[in-house]
C-alpha cells in the first residue's frame, strides 16, 4: 500500500497509520475477489486501485467543512458501487458516520461484507434508489455531506443528492476537468433543490476514475417535497 500511503500524505495531507493501511489492503483483496462475480469496477489492478480509487476517494475530503472529520459528522455516499468514495473516507476518518446507498443488491451484499470484515462501526448499507430514499424522513435533509462519484451529469446529481443535505450541508460531486458547460446547464436543477454552487476544487490525483475536480454545492434552502421525482425521471428529463 505504499502508493496509497505516500500519495495520501504528499498530495492530500492525510496520514494513514498501519491499521488503516491494513484495512485498505484487505479492502483491495475483497474487491479483487468479488469483482469477477459482481462487476464492481473495470479497474482492479493493485496499484491502480490504490491511486485511482482509494486516493481519488480520499480527495473528496478537500471539500469537507472544517472540523467535520473530527466532530463525527454524517456522510452519505449515493450510488456507492464498490464503496467509493464512502468506505475509503470512513477508513481514513473513523469518527464519521457513513451511509452507503446503492440500488444493486449484489453490490450492497459486497459492501455489507467488507464493512463487517474491516470492523468498521457507524456504517449503514442500504439497498435503494436515491429517488425513493430521499423521501424517507429518516434520511431527507439529514446529512452534513452527500457524496457522489461520477454516476451522472451534474443536473441529475443535484436532484439525487441535495434533498439529502441538511440546511448548511454540502454535496460534493467528483467530476473530470473541463466541466464549465455542465455546471452552467445544472444551474436550474441546483436552484430548484435549494442549493447553490460554492466552489470547484481542483485535486491532484491520478487517473480518470479519480476525477480532477470537486463540485461543491451548499444547501441554502429546503428542497420542495416533489423532488426528487420518481425513479429514472431525473436522468431521463433533467431539469
Amino acid at each position: 500500500m505504499e502508493p496509497l500511503r505516500t500519495g495520501a500524505a504528499e498530495k492530500l495531507g492525510i496520514r494513514l497509520d498501519q491499521t488503516q493501511l491494513d484495512q485498505f489492503h484487505r479492502y483491495y483483496l475483497e474487491i479483487a475477489d468479488w469483482n469477477s462475480r459482481v462487476n464492481l469496477t473495470s479497474v482492479a489492478e493493485r496499484e491502480q486501485v490504490q491511486t485511482w480509487h482509494f486516493l481519488g476517494s480520499l480527495a473528496v475530503s478537500a471539500a469537507f467543512p472544517p472540523g467535520l472529520t473530527r466532530s463525527g459528522g454524517k456522510v452519505l455516499d449515493v450510488g456507492s458501487g464498490a464503496g467509493l468514495p464512502g468506505l475509503p473516507i470512513k477508513i481514513a476518518f473513523p469518527m464519521l458516520t457513513v451511509t452507503l446507498v446503492e440500488a444493486t443488491a449484489k453490490k450492497t451484499a459486497f459492501l455489507a461484507h467488507v464493512t463487517r470484515l474491516l470492523g468498521l462501526g457507524d456504517v449503514e448499507v442500504i439497498t435503494a434508489r436515491a429517488e425513493t430514499m430521499a423521501h424517507d424522513p429518516m434520511h431527507r435533509e439529514g446529512y452534513d455531506v452527500v457524496l457522489s462519484r461520477g454516476v451522472a451529469r451534474l443536473a441529475v446529481l443535484a436532484e439525487l443528492t441535495l434533498p439529502f443535505c441538511r440546511l448548511g450541508g454540502v454535496t460534493v460531486a467528483q467530476k473530470g476537468r473541463g466541466i464549465d458547460d455542465e455546471i452552467r446547464q445544472a444551474g436550474t436543477a441546483i436552484a430548484a433543490m435549494g442549493g447553490r454552487l460554492v466552489e470547484v476544487v481542483k485535486v491532484a490525483v491520478e487517473g480518470p476514475a479519480a476525477a480532477g475536480a470537486l463540485v461543491v454545492l451548499e444547501k441554502v434552502g429546503p428542497t420542495p417535497e416533489r423532488y426528487p421525482r420518481r425513479p429514472g425521471i431525473p436522468a431521463k428529463r433533467p431539469l
